[in-house]
């Protein structure tokens, strides 16, 4: 199953959080979203959100503007 691409670059703390948990919330459970981000606080906020509510957070990749998490829906 390819992931959900979900483009939240330009937006600064709290957005890409509360973006990512609206996106899940109109997802399956075990939905694949992979969630690109500039936000340098996204490396901290991320799990943070994925541990507190309960998804996984499948893989953290540091790119060339930010950071991309792939986060599978509890």
């Amino acid at each position: 199953m390819n992931p959900v691409l979900y483009d939240l670059r330009g937006l600064k703390c709290p957005f890409p959080v509360i973006k990512t948990r609206k996106k899940l919330a109109a997802m399956a459970s075990g939905t694949l979203i992979r969630v690109d981000t500039t936000d340098p606080l996204a490396v901290i906020d991320m799990p943070h959100f994925c541990n507190e509510d309960g998804h996984e957070l499948v893989e953290t990749e540091k790119t060339e503007t930010g950071h991309r998490f792939l986060i599978r829906k509890g």
